[in-house]
Formats: C-alpha cells, sequence, structure tokens
C-alpha cells in the first residue's frame, strides 16, 4: 500500500514523538525506555486504537511500505548499536564466570524450551519451536548496560562479569539464529553442514578482518594512512559514512551466505574498535553513531515491534500458553542465574539479583521476531506472544533485581552500589 507523502510524515511523527515520550516516562519509574516506546506501539497499533480513532487519521500498519522500509533501517541500526558494545579482546579476557553463566543462561532455556514450546503449541514446527526457544534464551546487552549505569554498578566487578555474561550470551544466540534461519530454505543433513559452513565462513571473515586492521594500525602504515586520509577526504564526518559503509557491506555479506543482514549488522560492531580504528577515532565515530542511533532509529524500533503486536488475537489458550512462557522465560533464567552465581561463591540475595538482571531481554531479541514475522516463519499470534514476554521480562527484571538489592544491604551488591552511589553523592540503595 503506497501512501502519500503527507500521511507518511504524519504517521512516522505520531509514532517517534509518542515513542519519545513514553520512553521518557518509563526511564521515571525506573524501567528501560524501551518498556514505554513498545508500550506506545502497542496502543497505536491493532491491540487499540489502531482499529478505531486513530485507524480513520494513520496508515499504521505493516502494509504501510514506507514505514516498513524505515522499520528495516530502524533493525538494522538496533543490531549495529548491540555489536558495537562487543569487543572480541573482551571476548578471550571472559573470565570462567562469565562464560559459565552467559553459556548456561543461554543453552538452559533453549535447549528446555525446545521440550516446552512444542506442548503449549501443538502441530507447530520443529523449527519455529527452537526459534521460540531462542527468543527466550536472549540476555539483552543494550538493556543490561543500561541498568548497570543506573544502579552505579557498571564500574565495579559484578558489572564486568554481567556485561560479558550478556555479550556471550548475545553472540551464541545471534550464532546459533544465523544456522537455524538458513535451514528455513532447506533441510537435512546437508543443509545444516551447509548452515553451519556458512556461519563459519563468516565469522572467520569477520575475525580476520578486524585482527588484519588492529595490525595495520600498529604498523608504520596506518599512520602515513591516517595522515593521507586527513589531507585528502574533504567530507564532513568521514569517519561515520566509513562506519555505515562497512557495516552495510558486512550485512550484504551475510545476505548472500543466506544469514540474512541482521547477523551482518550485528558483527560489523566487532570490525569497529578501539583497536581497530585507535581510540580517539572510535570515541567520534561513536558520538555521531550514538545520536543518530538512540535519537532516532532506537525509539522508532521498539514503537515498531509494538506497532506489529496485536493482543486482541490472543485467545483463552493462546493466553495460558503466553502465561506459561513467561513463568518459564523467568524462572529458567532466575533459576540459572542464580545455581552458577551461587557455584561461584555469591552470596543468596546477590544471587537472586543476578539471577534477575540476566532474566532481561531487549533488542537482539526482538529483532530476530521482527524477521522471522517478516519471513514468515513467526505468525502474527506467535509474534505477538513473544514480544510479549521480551515487555513483561524487560519490566520484571530491574524491579527484581532491586527488591533483593534493598534485602541484601550487608551483602555484594549492595556494598558495591553504596560505594558508587557514595562516590556520586547519591547514597543509599535505588
Amino acid at each position: 500500500m503506497v501512501i502519500s507523502t503527507t500521511t507518511f510524515i504524519v504517521d512516522l511523527f505520531v509514532l517517534f514523538g509518542a515513542a519519545l515520550v513514553a520512553g521518557e516516562i518509563a526511564t521515571r519509574f525506573g524501567q528501560a525506555a524501551l518498556v514505554g516506546q513498545l508500550l506506545v506501539g502497542v496502543v497505536l497499533g491493532p491491540t487499540l486504537l489502531g482499529q478505531t480513532v486513530f485507524g480513520q487519521y494513520l496508515e499504521l500498519t505493516s502494509s504501510n511500505v514506507e514505514l516498513t522500509g524505515i522499520q528495516l533501517l530502524a533493525t538494522f541500526f538496533v543490531l549495529l548499536t548491540a555489536g558495537l558494545d562487543i569487543r572480541p579482546e573482551e571476548i578471550f579476557e571472559s573470565g570462567a564466570q562469565a562464560i559459565t553463566l552467559g553459556l548456561t543462561v543461554f543453552l538452559g532455556p533453549f535447549f528446555l524450551g525446545a521440550f516446552v514450546v512444542p506442548l503449549l503449541f501443538p502441530g507447530i514446527s520443529l523449527l519455529t519451536a527452537l526459534f521460540i526457544s531462542l527468543t527466550l534464551s536472549i540476555t539483552a546487552l543494550p538493556v543490561m548496560a543500561i541498568m548497570l549505569v543506573e544502579f552505579g554498578l557498571n564500574r565495579t566487578k559484578v558489572g564486568l562479569l554481567l556485561m560479558n555474561t550478556a555479550v556471550i550470551n548475545e553472540l551464541a544466540a545471534v550464532t546459533v539464529f544465523a544456522i537455524l534461519l538458513r535451514l528455513t530454505t532447506s533441510s537435512g543433513f546437508v543443509a545444516v553442514a551447509v548452515a553451519v559452513v556458512s556461519v563459519g565462513v563468516f565469522l572467520s571473515t569477520v575475525l580476520a578482518v578486524h585482527f588484519g586492521l588492529r595490525a595495520l594500525r600498529e604498523s608504520q602504515l596506518w599512520g602515513r594512512a591516517k595522515v593521507w586520509f586527513r589531507a585528502n577526504v574533504r567530507t564532513k564526518e568521514a569517519g561515520f559514512a566509513l562506519l555505515l559503509a562497512i557495516a552495510l557491506g558486512s550485512a550484504l555479506y551475510s545476505q548472500y551466505l543466506g544469514l540474512t543482514f541482521l547477523v551482518g549488522a550485528f558483527y560489523a560492531g566487532l570490525l569497529i574498535t578501539p583497536e581497530s580504528t585507535g581510540p580517539r577515532e572510535h570515541r567520534s565515530i561513536s558520538q555521531v553513531f550514538d545520536s543518530i542511533s538512540w535519537g532516532f532509529f532506537v525509539p522508532l524500533f521498539f514503537g515498531f515491534v509494538g506497532l506489529d503486536m496485536n493482543l486482541s488475537l490472543l485467545g483463552v489458550g493462546t493466553l495460558v500458553a503466553l502465561g506459561v512462557l513467561l513463568v518459564f522465560a523467568l524462572s529458567s533464567k532466575i533459576g540459572l542465574g542464580v545455581a552458577v552465581s551461587r557455584l561461584f561463591g555469591w552470596g543468596r540475595t546477590d544471587a537472586l539479583a543476578i539471577g534477575f538482571l540476566v532474566s532481561s531481554r531487549g533488542a537482539v531479541e526482538l529483532a530476530m521476531a521482527v524477521i522471522l514475522l517478516q519471513v514468515g516463519v513467526f505468525t502474527e499470534t506467535i509474534y505477538t506472544i513473544v514480544a510479549a514476554v521480551g515487555l513483561v521480562t524487560t519490566i520484571v527484571a530491574p524491579i527484581g533485581a532491586v527488591a533483593y538489592g534493598r534485602l541484601a544491604r550487608g551483602g555484594p551488591l549492595a556494598a558495591l552500589r553504596r560505594d558508587a552511589a557514595a562516590s556520586s553523592g547519591e547514597g543509599g540503595l535505588p
């Protein structure tokens, strides 16, 4: 459906403006902004106003070709934003705790979900069940980073543990997603082998380019190249343009291998690090990128996610399935997070706080759901259920962590929080 330019601008203005306001309101209640932005999409979409009041004046629907294009671009920026938070060196330097915790809270819900999901959705294909299980297994890196900053834990030992945990978790999730998505077009042992090889070729290329750039930076040739670049390239914000060119090239490469642009956009972040570009250049590029991404594309993306949800489709049976998935998504992550934390010597209340924090979901999971809806793997009902699980668990994660943090005033998390707050003049637990 093609719409007029005026209608397109009005639609974009309403969705973006409402997402900004709702995101700000959500932060005032101790939630990540994405919670408010998602809820705005739900309100403006077919669940509520999309079928009545706003449906008469706006074209905020999935059949809107112009908005679909913007959504695709927003998804690209969200995945690139998540990838830019990852550095290969940090992956290799992650301790046993982060690696064990990250893989446990991914593999546990993923394999357990493969048995639970088919029971809730009889007749569903194994591949679709695996995709649903995958979305239940992800710990959101961007949401984790936001919560740690707000709790004053981002520069502490536990903050580093949780960030590395989220990094390991998301890398595993995106890699498995790439393999599963490759299987949507073919099946059998040969198809699995081709999918694994395709992912291996892609990751090997990305890592080779990363370490090649890093080696180049340590050579004299890099200094000469920078001098030449500054003297001859006069395009404003050329560094940012180069970042986008690399990201688009990576997305195109992954698309060519049958792994979808999502994988390429995410892993493109591994090519743009302080080690490969230089600290000053990386800081400059990141500032421009963060302004565009967080100021425009990220609010729009979560608004679009809510817009695609249609809670009115959920009957008694699907509502029961949603409730069971919510319980499973929270209990599996929290339970495994607590078990591993206790294994490494954390106290009971602190382990519970860690368990709640690793149960948060967000951008990567929802981006996967958007792609799966667009390619027809998810129905609108399944998409709505998956997005609802992501929304509720993201709300519960900080609430649970803060609640147990308040109970743990003598524990490591509480002590770290008080130290961080004292240094900033805040004082006390949140």
